[in-house]
């Protein structure tokens, strides 16, 4: 019933009032032709050709299917498809004034009156569903009243602001209220019926003068400077700050309110964030395939999940020992998975029956190794725990994968890896060497991944920051000195997923990351950014290096690892020395003895003996210590 009655706007009904509109038109071109005072001869022509002038453009119209645009959406694109239906049929009329002989003379349209029912039929149609649009779009705005609806101001008056500004019009709950832009020529001039209200330099007395509660950054990749004013902006007068989706994403049409994102991390970098490419290449490795994610429920897992879904796999399996990190993953990714099932599964990597469990029913045809204790300074205090999570469920999972017939494996690795002067640095370089050792060994395609710190992610710098921030601070910096690679959780991933594609014998592959950052200018630019001053409303207090950490990360030992580039560009391979397979398993079973006996000094002793650089600085501090240490928070996460 519902879908018979439809609305006075039907297909059936659109027709029907077209042709009301179309005889109207056609009695006033004759009107307007003849000045009010239409001859006999003429008036006959026109009421006997008013039926064909209805019927005619209506079937046309019709045929070019018009009536399947919806009304209350009118659009230009709407508007230029209805004008060539009303063009082709005016087309007809042309041809019969010209091609028919005198005995048709009847169907010989003065040219005047064939110009002027075209111009005012199409008008007429076009005034009738803009006014459709009109009354439902002042129907949805009255359930709320202006002062209910979000004032918005956009930034950026170019081709993505006009998107933006078209795709909020339509929203009963935003009012956009005009653009900020730089550009002169733009100041004062109106871009889809806003007004430039100046510069972006004016946005603090915008803001106030017009009560903004939403900023929208209409510029793809904003300068940094502007972000950092923007975020000032926003947070002392408690204003919502959006950014629109990168310009490939705005070209292919999928721009809208819903896809703005929040000012991210991302926006720290001090570079322009990595723009991974090569998406059907890399798509095609991995499309159709089981696909296991250990280690799902952190933060680099979960996004390994989230991009891995867009990939059409053929079956996802997410692995974790913390089952509410996997409860949270499995959640988020089970929602936007319709195509494929999901499989949520929790188990120790340690447990070599279990993982052996997992890979028989489950049949995995490619790997991604997230899983690993990652705090420096944890893993200091915990190195049997570092040793037995860490390599032996590497071990664990490498085995598995040689047995069962897995096609790709990805460790996820640290620049932590490099000479490393931790535990879990440490336990990083040989898990390395345990995917190299298992190349010789194995028809699967095994390749590790280094990146530095990953903004954003569960226990890093970057969240520890702001939640000193928002506790009045102030914010601690271990070093003045001290500098890291950072990344973002999406760069990092991008990184993991393209180099499973490039994965072969065991290589090791890392990012172009640009130039490391100071960590105490990323703390200066969290407190700039958060709308406060350092050094007066948050102070930044200078600590100490915490146990097992650098200064400086490498991602490359030079004195024994080469850099070579890759078809991607972006992405580099790790050229790395040969060394002694058997000698390194008998080791490896030598340190997971110590590890199981607590032997501290035993495993720091077999670190120094194995090939990796490791080079301990504080390591060992908390193990023979009398009385409990306070431990210095690490800043390498």
């Amino acid at each position: 019933m519902k879908a018979a009655s439809y609305d006075v706007y039907s297909s059936l009904n659109q027709k029907i009032i077209d042709a009301f509109i179309l005889g109207f038109s056609c009695y006033w071109a004759y009107w307007i032709r003849f000045e009010g005072n239409i001859p006999a001869a003429s008036r006959y022509q026109m009421w006997l050709l008013l039926p064909v002038f209805m019927l005619g453009q209506v079937l046309v119209t019709a045929a070019m299917g018009n009536y399947r645009l919806i009304w209350r959406y009118l659009s230009l694109t709407d508007a230029i498809i209805l004008a060539r239906g009303y063009g082709v049929f005016a087309a007809i009329l042309l041809l019969l004034r010209f091609g028919v002989s005198e005995r048709w003379a009847i169907l010989r349209v003065p040219l005047s009156v064939i110009v002027l029912f075209f111009l005012l039929s199409l008008l007429f149609s076009l005034a009738v569903r803009a006014l459709r649009r009109r009354i439902c779009e002042g129907i949805t705005y009255r359930a709320l009243s202006a002062r209910q609806r979000i004032p918005v101001l956009l930034l950026g008056a170019g081709r993505a602001g006009a998107m933006v500004a078209r795709q909020i019009s339509s929203r009963s709950d935003l009012r956009p209220i005009g653009f900020l832009d730089d550009d002169r020529k733009k100041q004062g001039a109106l871009i889809c019926g806003l007004p430039v209200l100046g510069p972006v330099s004016a946005l603090v007395s915008i803001v106030q003068q017009h009560n903004v509660r939403e900023i929208i950054v209409c510029i793809p990749k904003p300068p940094r400077e502007m972000l950092k004013l923007v975020w000032a902006v926003a947070e002392q007068a408690l204003v919502q700050v959006k950014v629109v989706p990168t310009l490939e994403e705005i070209l292919h049409g999928k721009l809208s309110v819903a896809s703005f994102r929040d000012v991210q991390m991302k926006h720290l970098l001090g570079r322009e964030s990595v723009e991974l490419s090569c998406h059907d290449e890399v798509a095609s490795v991995y499309n159709g395939k089981t696909i296991l994610i250990t280690g799902a429920g952190g933060s680099i897992g979960g996004e390994l999940a989230h991009q891995l879904a867009k990939l059409s796999p053929r079956h996802l399996i997410l692995l974790d020992k913390d089952e509410n990190g996997l409860h949270d993953a499995y959640l988020s990714i089970k929602t936007n998975a319709k195509d494929f099932p999901v499989s949520p599964i929790i188990a120790d990597l340690r447990c070599s029956e279990r993982v052996q469990a997992v890979f028989s029913s489950m049949c995995p045809e490619v790997v991604f190794h997230a899983a690993a204790h990652k705090h420096v300074y944890l893993m200091e205090m915990n190195p049997s725990e570092a040793v037995l999570n860490n390599i032996l469920g590497t071990r664990n999972l490498i085995s598995q994968v040689a047995s069962c017939g897995v096609e790709r494996f990805v460790f996820i690795s640290t620049d932590k890896a490099v000479k490393p002067t931790s535990i879990m640095g440490a336990t990083k370089r040989i898990c390395e060497m345990i995917v190299q050792a298992a190349q010789q060994q194995s028809e699967t395609r095994l390749c590790c991944v280094r990146f530095g710190n990953v903004l954003g992610s569960r226990g890093s710098v970057v969240p520890t920051f702001i939640k000193q921030i928002a506790n009045g601070g102030p914010v601690t910096v271990t070093h003045p000195e001290a500098e890291r690679f950072l990344m973002t959780i999406s760069e990092a991933v991008g990184l993991l997923i393209q180099a499973g594609t490039l994965a072969s014998s065991g290589e090791i592959f890392t990012l172009d990351m640009g130039q490391p950052v100071l960590i105490q200018r990323l703390a200066t630019d969290l407190i700039e950014l958060s709308g406060l001053h350092p050094g007066k409303d948050i102070q930044i207090h200078i600590t100490r290096l915490g146990q097992g950490e650098k200064l400086r990360e490498l991602l490359v030992d030079e004195d024994t690892e080469a850099l070579t580039t890759t078809a991607f560009g972006k992405i580099h391979l790790i050229g790395s020395r040969a060394f002694d397979t058997a000698k390194f398993i008998h080791q490896l079973e030598m340190l997971e003895n110590a590890a199981r006996t607590q032997s501290f000094q035993e495993i720091c002793s077999i670190f120094n003996q194995l090939d990796i650089g490791f080079q301990p600085q504080q390591s060992g501090a908390f193990w023979h210590a009398a009385k409990p240490v306070q431990p210095v928070l690490s800043q390498s996460a």
